[in-house]
This record gives structure tokens, C-alpha cells and sequence, in this order.
């Protein structure tokens, strides 16, 4: 990123001030790291309060992971309950992505990265048919133990409209920058007190971790693999 030492100041300085206003925050616990990958699509279009409210729903609606992965986009939509160009974009890359997923591990789960290292597990996690960086950067974060920072495209406008990076700076390059500043153990801490802020201000939780509504589907009754389509 173009002059990156004349903004690393200010981002320490905005990192200490989201903290001393609201503290450290634990990333959410989850079975599986595709379940992850479910909740960051949806963040992506809504804001985490809503998003957790659209997961709950999905867990309620469908059967399993498998289940979503072929149901139609418009029945995603529905459960969703927004159909914004940015909601159906997540629905569709979210389909495409569950596929890809199958068609590598012949099931809908992504434990076989958690047996990889971080380095080869993120290139895997990119490497994914449909996944965008902001739910890759997520997902390993969150559910792979990595460094990363995801952005929304809602935190990296906060962060050019207040001058705390450079006005010209691609998401890519905002997200390298800021890894390069705050550490791993503060990364999701940082994630989600920047998030929050540019969502009104509700401040995360300082309780402990909690797990996403996607984790329950881990207590759902098996059921068998559905290889083609809902029609």
C-alpha cells in the first residue's frame, strides 16, 4: 500500500482506542470449518448481528450442510429474506463454493484442512471454486487458527473515508497492511471491533467464545448424500 508508514500510526492509535473502549473479543468456535464459510457469506451482505440471525434460520430450514449445497438459489434467497444484488451474489457464490467443496472432499465438510499446516490450508482455502477473499480471510481466521484480517467492503471504506489508509488502496493490499501491524493474537480483535464500529458501535462481547447457529448442524440426524440439484 502507498505510503504505508504515514498510516501505520494512525491505525495504532485506532486499535487502542476501539480496545480501551471495549476490550479484547474471542473469534467464535466452530465444528467444522465450512460452517465458517457459511456465516461469512452471509456477514458479507449484513451486518453480524442480522447475520446470525439468518443463520439461525438456515439451520432450522435445512436438513444439513448437503442439503444447502443443493438447494436452489431463490429457496436461499427466501430464508435469507433479502433478495439484494449483494444477498443473491452471496447465495450464488455460496452454492458454488459448497459444490466445490464436494467435488474435492465427496462431502461437505473442510476438517481435512484442520490436519494441514497454516500456510497450505489457506492456499486450499483460496483455491476453492467460488469463495471470496473476505470469506476465505474469515475462515481462516476464524476456524483455522490463521493470521488474517477480513475486510467487508463496508470496513474498508470506514477505514479510507477517515483517512486511516490510503485513499486508493485495494482490499488486497488493505488487508496485507494491516496483517503486517497487528499481530496474530489480536487479529480478530481487531476484526471485530473495526467491524463493529462501522456497524453503529455495538462493541463485542468480553465473554468467551461462543459457537455460530451453524454448528448445531452437527447434531443433526445423518442423512444421505443428495448429488444432484434441487429441482
Amino acid at each position: 500500500m502507498k505510503n504505508s508508514k504515514d498510516y501505520s500510526p494512525k491505525i495504532e492509535k485506532l486499535f487502542k482506542a476501539l480496545r480501551k473502549e471495549a476490550g479484547p473479543a474471542s473469534p467464535p468456535r466452530y465444528n467444522d470449518p465450512v460452517e465458517a464459510v457459511v456465516y461469512a457469506f452471509v456477514s458479507a451482505f449484513t451486518t453480524e448481528a442480522n447475520a446470525g440471525k439468518i443463520c439461525r434460520r438456515i439451520r432450522d430450514h435445512f436438513v444439513d450442510m448437503n442439503d444447502l449445497r443443493v438447494s436452489r438459489q431463490e429457496e436461499i434467497l427466501e430464508v435469507f429474506g433479502d433478495a439484494s444484488e449483494a444477498a443473491s451474489a452471496s447465495a450464488q457464490a455460496l452454492i458454488k463454493t459448497l459444490n466445490a467443496v464436494f467435488e474435492k472432499y465427496d462431502k461437505v465438510n473442510l476438517l481435512p484442512l484442520t490436519a494441514e499446516g497454516k500456510r497450505q490450508a489457506r492456499k486450499e482455502l483460496d483455491e476453492i471454486a467460488g469463495i471470496t477473499p473476505f470469506v476465505a480471510a474469515y475462515t481462516f481466521l476464524t476456524a483455522l487458527g490463521g493470521h488474517a484480517i477480513p475486510l467487508t467492503d463496508k470496513m474498508a471504506a470506514y477505514l479510507r473515508e477517515h483517512k486511516l489508509v490510503h485513499p486508493d488502496a485495494t482490499v488486497p493490499e488493505i488487508e496485507s497492511f494491516l496483517e503486517r501491524h497487528i499481530s496474530a493474537a489480536d487479529a480478530y480483535t481487531f476484526y471485530a471491533l473495526l467491524r463493529a464500529e462501522t456497524e453503529g458501535g455495538v462493541k463485542p462481547a468480553r465473554t468467551k467464545a461462543a459457537s455460530r447457529p451453524t454448528a448445531k448442524y452437527a447434531k443433526k440426524k445423518k442423512t444421505t448424500k443428495k448429488k444432484t440439484p434441487k429441482k
